[in-house]
């Protein structure tokens, strides 16, 4: 087994925890919904790929969800 220290220089940066109002839940929430009718109506073939990736960027700006600048 091996053991390391950690010292000053290699401690772990800590994370700040996000607190979230409601409104934001909210728009998580209505962002998730969406994208789960989206993908549905994707599968069923009535969109095509491109339309859905277009209306996925139209949802993210209108959510505005927490993590919209890291998704794919």
């Amino acid at each position: 087994m091996q053991v390391t220290k950690i010292t000053e220089e290699q401690q772990m940066p800590i994370s700040i925890k996000k607190v979230y109002t409601q409104e934001e839940l909210q728009r998580e929430y209505d962002y998730i919904l969406a994208q789960k009718i989206l993908k549905s109506i994707l599968e069923k073939g009535l969109i095509s790929v491109d339309e859905f990736n277009k209306i996925t960027e139209l949802n993210r700006k209108t959510f505005s969800p927490y993590l919209a600048e890291i998704m794919p």
